[in-house]
């Protein structure tokens, strides 16, 4: 008689008891719901003290007769400070100071620093430490780097002036002669601003498809036709930004100016923040200084915006091709 077998029956695995959300507390639950507002009050605080609240305190000082030895007890003029500056020849001497300053500025340092960058694109042999040398003026300290233009430039010492001399161009007083202040202090900021240039355009053009360009090279075409159909539309995105940012740090740049002419000679280097400086400290005019330094204010925001239309404008043009 066969006895009887027992089938195996597949067991279902039993259902777990849901797990109990554990009560955090008021705390945890503000915590859960702003934690990301908690990280991001430190920046906010951080540009509140440093840069939104003396901002506000400058603009407010402008409209007031505040000395410096006095800096707590201006009393209100309203727009006198504007009104003097913008029927002042030195303030406006000093608007197209900043600006032919800033013009050079940006043109040869962008222009100089992306084709510095298209020439360490290429595979050559030493190209690593060429790119590392190239890098040493950045890495200058500001100050030490307005020494050594303030060596380079002396009357009697200096090796611009040796070297003019022994190629027969004669000697110059590049610090003293108004003719070649402009100069001085746009040759200096050139030499420290570039290596930032090329390696911020040497980093978009590292991005451009390597693909792109052989396709173009199969079809016939030349370098210089494969570098403005295929990489120049890459890197303009990046030439516009870094642009923008040099125009910016541009008008707004004083250490090298001021350590190598002071703002002279007979005030040809005289920029719109050194001119800040000069009201503030020497004619000891805080609510005048104040008054320059929104005006330049609004010169800098008037650049952003003109950049942004001109961003816009070429993207309505490129999503229209």
């Amino acid at each position: 008689m066969a006895t009887p077998t027992l089938e195996a029956r597949p067991t279902t695995p039993s259902a777990s008891p849901p797990r109990r959300r554990r009560d955090t507390g008021a705390i945890g639950r503000f915590i859960e719901r702003n934690g990301a507002y908690l990280f991001l009050f430190p920046a906010i605080a951080y540009l509140a003290i440093f840069t939104v609240f003396p901002l506000i305190r400058g603009v407010l000082l402008s409209f007031t007769a505040t000395k410096l030895v006095n800096p707590a007890g201006g009393r209100p003029v309203g727009m006198e400070n504007y009104e003097y500056l913008l029927s002042s020849d030195k303030f406006w001497s000093s608007v197209i100071t900043t600006l032919l300053y800033t013009l050079f500025t940006v043109v040869f340092s962008v222009g100089i620093g992306t084709a510095g960058a298209l020439l360490l694109n290429t595979a050559f042999k030493g190209r690593g430490i060429i790119r590392a040398i190239a890098t040493i003026p950045w890495a200058v300290p500001t100050v030490a780097a307005a020494l050594i233009f303030v060596w380079i430039y002396n009357n009697e010492q200096g090796i611009l002036n040796r070297t003019t001399a022994a190629l027969g161009l004669g000697e110059h007083g590049w610090l003293v002669d108004p003719k070649y202040g402009l100069f001085a202090v746009t040759l200096a900021t050139v030499w420290k601003l570039t290596p930032l240039v090329m390696l911020v355009m040497l980093s978009a053009l590292q991005s451009v498809p390597h693909e792109l360009r052989e396709a173009t090279w199969v079809d016939g075409a030349t370098r210089f036709q494969s570098f403005r159909a295929v990489t120049l539309p890459h890197i303009m995105p990046t030439v516009r930004v870094i642009t923008l940012l040099m125009t910016i740090w541009s008008i707004r740049r004083f250490e090298i100016i001021f350590l190598i002419t002071g703002g002279g000679p007979l005030d040809v280097t005289n920029t719109l923040v050194v001119n800040v400086y000069r009201t503030a400290f020497q004619d000891q005019n805080l609510g005048r200084a104040a008054a320059i330094g929104a005006l330049g204010l609004v010169l800098s925001l008037l650049v952003t915006v003109v950049y942004f239309i001109v961003e816009q404008i070429q993207e309505r043009q490129e999503s229209q091709r």
